[in-house]
């Protein structure tokens, strides 16, 4: 686990205080030339029972603003209210990436 990796799930923890976390990097999905730049952020909070999936990725992005600013370049967020949670059969897959490194020579 990456210094960030864990600054980010520190941060999150002690801001959401949720039922369950998990924060995959996932740079090196990606053609990133940094190994900090990608994250996966899986969370379940009872805050967000009642929530629109706008206002939960708003309330991590404000949470991340500092990072998001920063070194992350891409967050995919899956969050969830406990009892979303209870009945999820399994967190989908991140997709694919479509480009964007600053690799690229286009």
């Amino acid at each position: 686990m990456t210094d960030l990796q864990q600054h980010i799930e520190a941060k999150l923890q002690r801001e959401l205080q949720p039922a369950y976390l998990s924060v995959v990097n996932e740079s090196h999905m990606h053609g990133t030339p940094s190994n900090d730049s990608h994250f996966k952020v899986v969370a379940v909070c009872e805050q967000f029972d009642g929530m629109r999936l706008l206002q939960r990725h708003r309330a991590i992005n404000k949470v991340l603003a500092e990072e998001l600013a920063g070194p992350v370049h891409a967050l995919a967020l899956h969050v969830y209210s406990p009892t979303e949670w209870q009945q999820l059969q399994q967190v989908p897959d991140s997709p694919a990436c479509r480009g964007g490194s600053k690799l690229d020579n286009n």
